[in-house]
Formats: structure tokens, sequence, C-alpha cells
């Protein structure tokens, strides 16, 4: 168990064995460990034009730069003069030490390391009668070029996203906090993928625990490969058995930087195209970039908006279908009247039009999800023809259970994380049919079954209902459900114990 409670799995051994290669290291290993790989090549050198010193150059076409090669490591073994006289010994310590012309040499002693190495993107110099290779960093560059955040777009605020490389995606964290206290540790994960991971915090401001659990977490992670998010989520959150995240992934690099500066850490993976965020709380997934970017008397009418919507969409369906089953002298007389009206040819409950409506919107945001672009809008609009105006005219569906599930559903779109909405669809449903056995008294118990559980929830440590329930000073200094101006907030929030609290004077 670790110091924030969250259990460890039972230790079993990895079917695969370590070392992969547990020979020594020379050409011949590397050529057998990438037998039938037609992108591996394996080039003998003369140090200097001499026939009888040998070096073998091994690479994997593709993820080296060709030119990088020619000119930093081809040029120089074929041209030096310092190592026409030099033994093997002498011209390796020369190349080590500089005669190559590349900004990053390192020596591997083994068959795994320069295995690697080259899946890694780098040339290994093997040298003939030494048990000992070169390993030169000429990893090609080619990634996708970068764009808008599609996802989290924000009026007043930088247009730029992170992409699939792990360099890259830490530029752009380094352009906007040049701290030297930004520290940057990587870790490998997945004994197939080898998938670097970066941690990421400010020393002196994170809380030097919840770093060193999530690089122990990082640390404990042995499987096979990193390829997706879920990797990563589901291995480093506290509970599995919940609905809601407990990190925060976004694709914004100002957000992204904007939260280590909070006393939060962040994960970098090689390969996706996000930054994960952590300890999540629900002031987190709740929190939109424009709540900072816009005149803040705006922004905290917005964000009660956006509360009331969350809670709108929770609870309309249930209340309906309890007000129609259980409670009609809820309803006012005409609205009563008109439900009456439109339920007289409806040969189903009111309870069964929820649930079937609900799911079948679900169904269409799937489809529209999945499929291409043009294709899905087709589909969503197909879609709320047959479920709304086609369902209602052939007396399958009454207009009032349509316009309170599509009322519910438009308005959790307001969420800024989806994967925090998600987790609200299923309770939604959960409430709806908590309603059609129990009435508002389910509703009642459904709502304090969901307090309970959300309440029940830490994310490293930090309540997960931050700010609404967590340690003493955690809701005040203009971290509340109200934000107040920028100016006025003196210290960091309360709820990351930050070791250093004070931001501004």
């Amino acid at each position: 168990m670790g110091i924030f409670g969250r259990r460890r799995a039972p230790g079993h051994p990895h079917p695969r064995p370590e070392p992969v290669f547990d020979v020594p290291l020379s050409a011949e290993a590397l050529k057998d460990a990438f037998r039938g790989c037609v992108d591996f090549t394996a080039r003998e050198l003369r140090l200097a034009g001499d026939p009888a010193r040998v070096v073998t150059l091994c690479a994997v076409d593709g993820m080296v730069r060709s030119e990088r090669v020619n000119d930093y490591i081809l040029r120089p073994l074929a041209q030096d003069e310092a190592l026409r006289k030099a033994s093997m010994e002498e011209c390796f310590r020369l190349l080590a030490s500089g005669a190559l012309y590349n900004l990053s040499v390192s020596e591997v002693a083994t068959t795994d390391e320069a295995v690697f190495a080259l899946m890694e993107g780098a040339v290994v110099l093997w040298f003939e009668g030494l048990d000992k290779a070169l390993k030169c960093g000429v990893a090609t560059e080619e990634k996708r070029s970068i764009g808008d955040p599609e996802d989290e777009p924000a009026a007043k605020a930088g247009k730029d996203s992170f992409v699939e490389g792990i360099r890259t995606n830490t530029s752009l964290v380094r352009r906007r906090l040049r701290s030297v206290h930004l520290r940057l540790e990587e870790q490998i994960v997945g004994r197939q993928t080898r998938t670097p991971v970066d941690v990421l915090y400010l020393e002196g401001i994170a809380r030097p625990e919840i770093v060193a659990e999530v690089k122990e977490r990082l640390n404990e992670m042995d499987i096979d490969g990193v390829i997706n998010a879920g990797h990563i989520e589901q291995y480093l959150c506290d509970e599995l058995m919940t609905p809601f995240p407990q990190l925060l992934a976004t694709q914004r690099p100002d957000r992204f930087s904007a939260n280590l500066l909070a006393g939060r850490v962040g994960l970098i993976v090689d390969g996706l195209p996000l930054g994960f965020l952590l300890p999540g709380t629900v002031g987190l997934f709740l929190a939109a970039e424009q709540d900072r970017t816009d005149n803040w008397i705006v922004s905290r009418c917005l964000t009660v908006l956006r509360y009331g919507a969350m809670l709108l969409s929770l609870f309309l369906p249930a209340v309906y279908v309890a007000a129609v089953l259980f409670h009609p002298e809820m309803i006012p007389l005409p609205l009563a009247e008109a439900i009456i009206r439109a339920k007289a040819e409806v040969p189903f409950g009111t309870l069964f039009e929820a649930v079937m409506l609900l799911l079948a919107f679900e169904i269409i945001q799937e489809a529209g999800l999945r499929l291409p672009g043009n294709l899905g809008q087709t589909v969503s609009i197909l879609g709320g023809l047959v479920v709304g105006s086609a369902a209602v005219e052939a007396k399958i569906i009454s207009p009032a259970v349509l316009i309170v599930v599509a009322v519910a559903g438009v308005a959790g779109y307001t969420i800024p994380s989806q994967d925090f909405a998600g987790g609200m669809r299923l309770w939604r449903l959960g409430l709806t049919l908590a309603a059609g056995f129990g009435g508002l008294l389910g509703v009642t118990l459904g709502a304090a079954v969901l307090v309970g559980h959300l309440a029940g929830l830490t994310c490293f440590g930090v309540a997960y209902l931050t700010p609404f329930a967590a340690q003493p000073g955690a809701q005040v200094e203009g971290h509340s459900l109200f934000r107040v101006p920028l100016p006025w907030v003196k210290l960091r929030p309360a709820a990351f114990n930050a070791e250093n609290r004070r931001n501004q004077q």
C-alpha cells in the first residue's frame, strides 16, 4: 500500500525475462536481435581508411536522419587524422570525448542497451575487439505540426496544442515556464513499447510526497506497453471502481503550465498529444480555460450557469419521472393536463420512455463520434429526426419526455471535461431508474449515494470534492467556486499543501 492509501497489485513474475538479450555485446548479437527486420542496417566501416580497424555502424532505417549520420558520424570516422595512428581503445576514447560532431554520445555496454538505443532512433558503433559500443543520438524529428487545440477552444489564449512528440511538448511548456525550478524527470514504461514518460513539476512548489508517489507508481507499471491514455490513467489513479476521472487530460500547454504553477504534477507521454494533470478534483474538471481569461464578473456568472446546467442535466429526467409517477401534485394543473393529453395515445410508461430516450441519445452520440466527420453529422441528423419528430408523430414517445431528455442532454455538454460528463451521464440514468421505483425518495437516496461516493474519493491525498469539501482553508483565498479578481488571489490552493503557497505580493 502506498503513502496515500492506494492498494498495490499482488506481485507476479512477468512472462518476459530480463534482460531480453542475455548475450555479450557484438555486431552479430545486434544482427541476431533484429533478424527478419528489413529496416535494420549494419555497415562495416574502416577507421580513417585503415582496413585493419573495423567499426560496425548499426541503425534502424526510418528512425534516424540520414544526413546527420553522413555529416556527424561517417565523415569524422573517415577523415579525422587523429584516428589514423591511434589504437582501437584510443579511437573509442577520442570518439566518445568529442571527435564525433554530435550533441549526444554515450557508452553502452550490454546488448539490451544497444537494442533499445537503436529503437529510440540512435546509431550504435561497435568496435571490433572491444566489449563496448557508442550510442549517437541522431533520431529523426518527423512529427505532426503544432495546431489549434480542437477540443479546448479559447478566444483569449494560445492557439498551440500538444502533439505526439514528447520533446516538442516539453518545449511548449518550457516556453511558458522559463523557471530554473521546473523539473523534468523521465521514466521508461512498457517492456515492449519502451515509452518515455516525463514527470513535470516545480521544485519548491509541488508537494514532494506527491511527486515521489507518482514516480513510484510509474516504476511499478510492469506492463507490455503504453499506447493510449487509459494505460496511464488506470495505473495512476487511486480508485478504479468509479466512473469519474482522476487525472485531467488537456491539449493546452497554457492550461498545463498554469496548473503546474498551482502546485499540481504533470505527465507527458511520448506518442500522446495530451498532458496529464494530477491530483484531479471536481473543481479542476468543471473549470474552463476562459474562466481565467474573461472578465471575472462574467466568469463568475458563467461558472454559476455551468454548475446549474450540470445539476439540470443530472436531475431533470429523474425529477420529471418522479413527479409524473409519484407526485403529480408538484405539476401545475395546465401542464399536467397537457402531459395527460400527450400521453393518452402513448403505449409505454413514463419510466420506459425516459430510459429508452436516454439510451437512444447515447447510441446516436456514439455513432456520431465513431464515424467519419461528414457521415457522423448525417447520422446524428437522421437519428435526431427519427428519435424526435418521427417518434412523437407515431405516438411512441410523448413530447414532454422528449423535451426533458433533450434539455438534459444539451445541458450536459456545458461540462468542460467530457470524461467527467461521461460519469455524470451514467449517474443520470441511475437516478432516473431510482426515481421510477421510489419517486423523490429514490432520487434523494441516489443523490446521497452519489455525494457519498464522491466524498470517499481521494487523488494522491487530496479530496476529490475540492473546493467543496477539503481541509480547512482550501475554499478561501480566491480558489472557491466563485472566482475573484486575480490580483486578490495571493496564495495557491491550500488543498495541495504546496511548499510555497505565496504566488504574488
